[in-house]
Parts: structure tokens; sequence; C-alpha cells
């Protein structure tokens, strides 16, 4: 895990909160990293001081964000807002499970 951002000072960053039962498991992560890699873009995710790139679906995993887990989400480059909103959007949506 990565323990400073390489992202810009400027990069968007919006927090999350986990909402599927199962928590940012490995078919969660998978989903998310298909989606990120979708955008002309950077994404790193944080928790509890711990950024991963928001393309590894390991280091996603390694993050243990469980069900009501608060991430922050920050991207950066061409397509920055709009894949902060699709990501968002997927965990809110619950990555599609429940």
């Amino acid at each position: 895990m990565m323990s400073e951002s390489i992202l810009p000072p400027d990069a968007l960053s919006r927090t999350v909160t986990i909402r599927n039962r199962r928590g940012l498991h490995a078919r969660a992560a998978a989903k998310f990293v298909k989606l990120a890699g979708d955008f002309d873009a950077m994404v790193e995710v944080e928790r509890a001081d711990n950024i991963v790139s928001g393309v590894s679906i390991m280091g996603l995993m390694m993050l243990a964000a469980s069900i009501d887990t608060t991430i922050d989400i920050r991207t950066a480059g061409p397509q920055a807002r709009e894949v902060l909103d699709a990501l968002t959007k997927l965990v809110d949506d619950k990555f599609g499970e429940d």
C-alpha cells in the first residue's frame, strides 16, 4: 500500500460509505477497477491513512472496507469528474448487490 498520494494537489475527492453487505470484496473491487479503467483519469482510494490505486483489485481488498466503512475516492486527469461521479454511483448502488 502507498502511504502518500501520487495525485496532484488539485485532485478531486469525495467520501463515500460502503453500503453493500459484503463490503469491498473481490467481486466489488473488480467492478470498481473495471469502471475506473474506463476513464482517462488517475484514481486513488484512501481508508485510515492507507492509500491504494483505484485500478488495483488487491490494493482495494487490502483496505478491508466492510459495510458502513467510509473511503475517500480521489481522481485527477481529463475525466476526473466523470470517473468520480461514476465510481460514487457504483458504491452508492451497492456494486449491484444486495
